[in-house]
């Protein structure tokens, strides 16, 4: 038997050729090809010039265990489903908060509780809590009991469904991580997916606090949560949604075990095009989120003009410059604009060039799905702004820039499979 010693002697000695991988029936060895001098010649070896180190670690019980692998998991279906359940929750919870900010509820429960707040049950409680809301800065000071009602039970499902989401990502991830389905590159996305969530709550608490401070001074100010907290809430929801989606999409549509990714020139166009409507359907949403904080869909109503002009007098009108593109709702408003038109027509350009590349089926009717998302995006946009943010409206057009951005990643993801080749 070699010891660890033997073999740094003849490590000096030894030069290195081919790599070879051998699999074993409990463990899967790496293994190199050496070759040597005669003159190191022990009695297993004589009269040979090579060796592999892979017998060595073989014949030593407890070198093998440090040098083994251990079997390679797969992560079962179950978890994949659990991963697509939870991303439609997270996808409704985006519809909800849209909607609680377009009712203005998000401020009229001005208290946070890790475990839920207490639910009013009697005219009395009822009466304290719309005391408490009464104390804060609001937009409508003559607001009735009843009209208070109504916007706290829409910010209380909100919430409610929030804490939905945590308990059905943690309790879970929790079972499989315990039974062992999860293997090692699953367990880090889990770990992820739940420090999101976490962080996801305090963020909507953060920006609501916004609104509770008592910075509304001037007379045009409207009490509103601070649209830098909106656009860093509405973001950690996409990124929560579209890792769980794409996690899913990783176990129920996996790549191939038993093939290599190689690099496909007949596909580079579509895969940076694909993945660069990706991008802009994400930063657009995130400019929407900034035009919803400063309610900068009501300034100019009219398209493709602001107005009576292409191009509107006051879209620089504060001071320094870089104000503007955060804090200026005409601003907000053209660059929205600007970047919901560069993305449709990216959307078209890609469903253009999916008919004259070989892509499969299922990639085929994704890229034009996604170029008649963004015509359909595009459209409710418009209508949405020369209606007068309707309520209906802006929440379908909210959920569309998640729809166009969930065929988007399914797209990347079927066109990463076709780079997949058998080995």
């Amino acid at each position: 038997m070699w010891s660890l010693a033997h073999i740094c002697r003849c490590s000096q000695s030894v030069r290195v050729a081919h790599s070879k991988v051998l699999n074993n029936v409990g463990t899967r060895l790496i293994s190199r090809e050496l070759t040597t001098p005669t003159r190191f010649n022990v009695v297993s070896l004589r009269n040979t010039k090579t060796f592999r180190i892979s017998e060595v670690i073989k014949s030593n019980g407890i070198i093998a265990r440090f040098c083994a692998s251990g079997p390679k998991q797969k992560p079962s279906k179950a978890v994949g489903y659990w991963l697509l359940g939870c991303s439609g929750m997270v996808f409704t919870a985006v519809v909800l908060g849209g909607v609680t900010r377009l009712t203005e509820s998000g401020l009229s429960m001005v208290t946070w509780r890790l475990l839920g707040e207490s639910l009013p049950t009697t005219e009395e409680q009822w009466q304290q809590e719309f005391e408490k809301y009464k104390q804060f800065p609001d937009k409508n000071q003559s607001m009735t009991l009843s009209e208070f009602k109504w916007i706290w039970w829409m910010e209380y499902l909100h919430r409610s469904w929030g804490r939905c989401i945590g308990a059905a990502v943690f309790l879970p991830a929790a079972f499989f991580w315990r039974k062992g389905f999860l293997d090692i590159h699953m367990k880090r996305r889990v770990s992820v997916y739940c420090a999101l969530v976490a962080v996801q709550g305090l963020m909507g608490w953060y920006m609501v606090k916004s609104g509770l401070e008592d910075r509304f001074q001037g007379p045009s100010d409207v009490p509103r949560v601070s649209q830098y907290r909106l656009a860093a809430h509405l973001g950690l929801a996409f990124v929560l949604y579209l890792g769980l989606l794409s996690g899913a999409l990783r176990v129920l549509r996996p790549f191939p075990a038993a093939a290599t990714l190689h690099k496909m020139k007949d596909l580079r166009s579509v895969t940076a095009l694909a993945h660069t409507v990706k991008a802009m359907a994400f930063f657009t949403a995130i400019s929407g989120a900034f035009v919803a904080g400063l309610d900068a869909g009501l300034v100019y109503n009219s398209f493709p003009k602001m107005g009576e002009r292409w191009l509107p007098e006051d879209i620089l009108a504060l001071t320094p410059t870089r104000r503007n593109f955060t804090e200026n709702p005409t601003t907000v408003q053209f660059d929205h604009r600007v970047l919901g038109t560069a993305t449709l027509a990216a959307a078209t350009t890609l469903a253009l060039l999916a008919r004259r590349r070989t892509l499969s089926p299922p990639a085929t009717t994704l890229a034009y799905a996604v170029g008649a998302m963004a015509w359909a995006q595009v459209c409710l946009g418009i209508a949405t702004l020369v209606t007068y943010v309707p309520t209906p409206l802006a929440a379908s057009h909210q959920a569309g820039s998640l729809t166009l951005l969930t065929l988007a990643l399914c797209l990347t993801h079927e066109i990463k499979l076709l780079k997949y080749i058998p080995k």
